[in-house]
């Protein structure tokens, strides 16, 4: 079972046993354990890799537990505190996370009501735990662009490194976002005089503000519409006519005009390839405006290239064999295959996906 899948199958579980769960302890046991185990990787039996209530006496705190402690190589890694599935989660109800966070060599700590999973480290102040996440997961509303976080802390995949670099701009932008929806519905006065004195060339009176005020939540809300409005087009376009050529370097002098097409029939597009187009996807968004990032299949790969435009390839994933492969383009558009054995191998050519996307950015 694939990563998403993985993801997926919790979601379902929490949708369909929610309401039954009444206490902690059922939470961890319905709902924790599982994403530890089945999408973590961690052995939750296995104490070497997973300890259940761990203690750490800390000063003149004797015998307060934290609900689980993820090791690896004997060290901790991962700190995760819970509470019952529908509790908020106020980081200032996390106190033993923050204690034990201070006194072990855990670098992540999660905080998780089993839906909701808030990610933690010390970007703020070394070996202290920060006060506000540096991502957010939320299984009945995952959003695809912590997924290839969430897989830097699998047991097969584990970077703390990695994590730690990225954690900066995930705080930050998560942040952003935030504030971005908050203004966009409940836009506050600072926002509407900002908005207005871009487009009203008069003085800003009591008046104006109310009138903007309006009028800038009705834009806001046009401006969403149109912009769900295109993404669903642009998916039903994708749907529709997955083209069956694809991505010829610049050595072949071909365009998809060109291009000689195949019969649509022999052409299937799979889950795998679908989702290796968004693992693509969510990785080099960093470095290009991902609605320049489309797809392509064809009878013997699955290509992923720029602007819909055959000169520019990111990669091929050649899923349509036992032994898949991904192929990626060098600076003279040389094609090179690389094995992989999973879909999360994909993860291990970000830097090289990022390269090849970033000579058309």
């Amino acid at each position: 079972m694939e990563f998403y899948e993985k993801l997926n199958s919790l979601s379902a579980k929490i949708r369909q046993q929610k309401s039954a769960i009444q206490t902690e302890e059922a939470t961890k046991n319905a709902f924790v354990m599982p994403f530890i185990n089945a999408v973590l990787g961690y052995d939750v039996f296995d104490p070497t890799e997973v300890t259940p209530e761990f203690t750490c006496d800390i000063g003149t705190k004797k015998g307060e537990k934290i609900d689980y402690a993820i090791l690896k190589n004997g060290e901790i890694q991962i700190l995760i505190e819970c509470k019952k599935i529908g509790e908020s989660l106020n980081v200032n109800h996390a106190s033993q996370l923050f204690r034990y966070f201070h006194v072990t060599n855990a670098r992540i700590s999660i905080l998780t009501n089993g839906q909701v999973y808030k990610f933690f480290t010390d970007l703020d102040a070394p070996n202290k735990m920060d006060e506000k996440p540096f991502l957010e997961l939320d299984l009945l509303d995952i959003d695809e662009y912590a997924v290839p976080e969430l897989i830097k802390l699998t047991k097969s995949a584990f970077d703390v490194d990695s994590i730690i670099s990225a954690a900066g701009e995930l705080k930050y932008v998560s942040q952003i976002k935030k504030v971005i929806a908050n203004q966009l519905s409940v836009p506050d006065d600072d926002f509407i005089k900002l908005i207005a004195s871009r487009v009203y060339d008069g003085i800003i009176t009591q008046k104006v503000r109310e009138q903007f005020g309006e009028l800038t939540r009705k834009a806001a809300a046009q401006f969403l519409n149109e912009q769900i409005n295109d993404r669903l087009k642009s998916a039903m376009s994708g749907t529709a006519t997955v083209s069956t050529q694809m991505a010829a370097p610049a050595s072949e002098k071909t365009d998809s005009a060109e291009s000689e097409p195949v019969e649509k029939s022999l052409v299937v597009t799979t889950e795998d390839e679908l989702e290796g187009f968004h693992m693509v996807k969510a990785i080099v968004r960093s470095v290009i405006d991902s609605k320049r990032i489309v797809c392509r299949d064809t009878q013997s790969y699955f290509g992923i290239l720029i602007d819909d435009n055959n000169r520019k390839p990111i990669c091929r994933l050649h899923f349509n064999r036992t032994q898949k492969y991904i192929s990626i383009f060098d600076e003279e558009r040389a094609e090179t295959k690389h094995p992989i054995s999973s879909l999360e191998d994909i993860y291990g050519f970000e830097d090289m996906l990022k390269s090849s996307a970033a000579r058309y950015a």
